[in-house]
């Protein structure tokens, strides 16, 4: 379905009961983010929200994608995986053998819908720019400052659009904005995507570069601009096939950009290459830590316009899961198709779980025909485009059920021996990663939880006896660094919370703590701080998987005939004084008390359901003082 309006989607959010309309005074400044916070939180994503009274002209629309439902109504489809089967009928109609002419003419259809999809410029102006503000003031948008220690407001919906000064080919990318002036922002494009590299060559040419930001209209553009495209494939052209509808454009007032004719708001300016770049930062990122201040391009406002009757869409990230989840999970059903079709076709299914905050974790299922094919798969998708960044990749056979976590922790355990299983390569990073030693580049970890064949299984000498035992009171009046631990999950998984002193003790504690017989049957054992609580698995999932790099933070026991061979992760923070880590470690992203308690007084008159506690009041243990980075 084709929405022609952001306030069209709205109305069928609001027939279908998904839109709850806030009309209380709720301020930009944290407030509208505590009150996202809890309801994203919610069961199934809570409800859309519509902030009508911000302080300034525009209503803010936020969470409108923040569950499978409304994903699904966003894109206009019952389930999402109905896109991947269209495109693989597609793909398979186009490439499969043709008996005879006819056959091939019942193709043709097919093209003509594919060359229906593609972007038009059509002449005059469009309803994004029925009202022209040549003197731009970016305080009259209520642009949101998201948590306490982000660096000012950011703009966090943005369809960033520049364009390849050489082939003039478009692209359309979603950076984060950090308003500094009314007319300036910081353009926060990081080194591997696109709008980088366009910076980079209009920097060699010495010229100016244009940039245009549209906010609004169809949720289809607002998606397609985090899509995982490859380049110089045209976004608007994914945003025409996922709604069945071109995408008209018209020529911005005063940059030679295109933009969305029915966009609600149209932000344009330039880049100077010349100029020095602005200290952008911190803000409150997806992966629920703060992402850490850094230099970043200008970006100079040369003129807005927008709708007469204009609504200004925002998102709030931090703590999964909330609304990017679901974007994140369209993403994941969408491209599973071209992944099995473009570059593994053995692969039946994935899924990135909301606790791995899309690159941390992804479980991959694949119809195995030979040894060591597990390993090969891993190879190929760190290969392959944004899935370069994935730091944990779990591979199991074609009968699991990849969205069954605890399932799939079974296999782990019951087909992964750690010596032989596990694979530890480096390679890039997230810019957003933590927890390498240095900023885009560490280690990953590919974990082989398939049935393996006879070539895979190496004949061990030592025949291991089972001597594990169910108390652990012994365990912990031996070791003071034990805090608390959780044998719960399963008899080869154990967590462990420990007062950690240095590095140089978690080691030598891993060393001791193998030889014991109450843990002979554990494989993984995982150390968290003792802020962390041990029974909570989803956020230990989330905490893990953040804080380490696999290849440093992992320790491998060999089986012997008193235990079974074991993996050791550090997960806990790491410091300069502590571990020699010499990056900043950022702290969680929490609301502060002054704001919890302004939307604990004010909670029963925004007609938003029953009370729900601040989540930040979960979290803000975690953290080592108030900052953005940790003390």
């Amino acid at each position: 379905m084709a929405y022609k309006s952001l306030n069209q989607f709205i109305n069928i959010l609001e027939k279908n009961n998904e839109l709850i309309r806030i009309k209380e005074f709720v301020s930009p400044e944290l407030e509208i983010t505590e009150i996202v916070d809890r309801i994203s939180k919610s069961e199934n994503g809570g409800k859309a929200l519509l902030f009508e009274n911000n302080g300034t002209g525009f209503p803010v629309l936020i969470n409108s994608m923040g569950s499978e439902k409304r994903m699904c109504m966003a894109l206009g489809v019952e389930n999402l995986d109905d896109f991947g089967k269209e495109i693989e009928n597609i793909f398979l109609d186009l490439i499969g053998p043709k008996a005879n002419i006819f056959e091939k003419l019942k193709l043709l259809p097919k093209l003509s819908n594919i060359s229906s999809w593609m972007p038009k410029l059509i002449s005059g102006k469009g309803k994004s720019q029925e009202v022209i503000i040549r003197n731009p003031d970016l305080s009259k948008i209520p642009v949101l400052k998201c948590w306490p220690n982000d660096g000012g407001p950011f703009v966090t919906l943005p369809m960033v659009i520049t364009k390849d000064p050489e082939t003039g080919i478009r692209n359309v990318g979603m950076y984060r904005m950090q308003v500094f002036k009314k007319d300036l922002t910081g353009m926060h494009w990081h080194k591997h995507k696109v709008g980088a590299r366009h910076f980079e060559e209009y920097k060699k040419l010495g010229k100016k570069m244009p940039v245009a930001v549209a906010l609004g209209g169809d949720p289809v553009l607002t998606y397609s601009a985090t899509a995982p495209l490859p380049d110089n494939i045209d976004e608007y052209l994914l945003a025409g096939f996922l709604r069945k509808q071109k995408v008209e454009l018209v020529k911005c007032i005063s940059q030679d950009l295109e933009v969305p004719a029915e966009a609600d708001i149209i932000i344009e300016g330039y880049i100077d290459t010349e100029e020095d770049f602005i200290w952008e930062g911190p803000f409150g990122d997806h992966t629920g830590f703060y992402s850490l201040s850094d230099w970043y391009p200008k970006f100079h406002v040369t003129c807005i316009t927008h709708r007469k009757n204009a609504i200004y869409p925002a998102t709030v990230v931090g703590v999964p899961p909330m609304e990017d989840a679901w974007i994140g999970k369209a993403t994941e059903r969408i491209f599973l198709s071209p992944i099995k079709l473009a570059v593994l076709p053995e692969i039946v299914d994935y899924d990135m779980p909301f606790e791995g905050v899309a690159h941390n974790i992804v479980i991959v299922k694949i119809n195995k025909t030979y040894p060591g094919q597990a390993f090969k798969v891993m190879n190929a998708l760190w290969g392959a485009g944004q899935m370069m960044f994935n730091k944990i990749l779990i591979v199991v056979d074609k009968e699991a059920d990849t969205h069954d976590y605890k399932s799939i922790a079974n296999q782990i355990f019951e087909n992964v021996k750690p010596e032989n299983d596990i694979l530890f390569i480096n390679g890039p990073l997230d810019v957003l990663d933590h927890s390498a030693s240095k900023p885009t580049y560490g280690g990953k970890m590919g974990i082989d939880a398939t049935i393996k064949f006879d070539e895979e299984i190496e004949n061990d000498s030592n025949i291991f006896v089972d001597e594990s035992i169910s108390d652990f009171s012994d365990l912990k009046k031996k070791f003071n660094e034990i805090v608390d631990l959780n044998y719960s999950i399963h008899k080869k998984m154990l967590i462990v919370s420990v007062k950690k002193e240095s590095k140089a003790q978690i080691h030598n504690f891993i060393n001791l703590i193998s030889e014991q017989k109450e843990l002979s049957t554990v494989k993984f054992c995982i150390l968290i701080d003792e802020t962390v609580d041990v029974n909570d698995v989803n956020m230990i999932t989330w905490i893990a998987s953040g804080n380490i790099d696999p290849k440093r933070d992992s320790v491998i026991v060999k089986a012997n005939d008193k235990r079974c061979s074991k993996i050791f992760i550090d997960a806990t923070k790491k410091t300069v004084k502590k571990d020699n880590f010499k990056r900043d470690w950022p702290n969680i992203v929490v609301s502060d008390d002054s704001t919890i308690k302004r939307i604990d007084h004010i909670w029963d008159s925004l007609g938003i359901g029953g009370f729900i506690e601040s989540p930040s009041l979960k979290y803000r243990k975690l953290n080592n003082g108030d900052g953005a980075i940790a003390e």
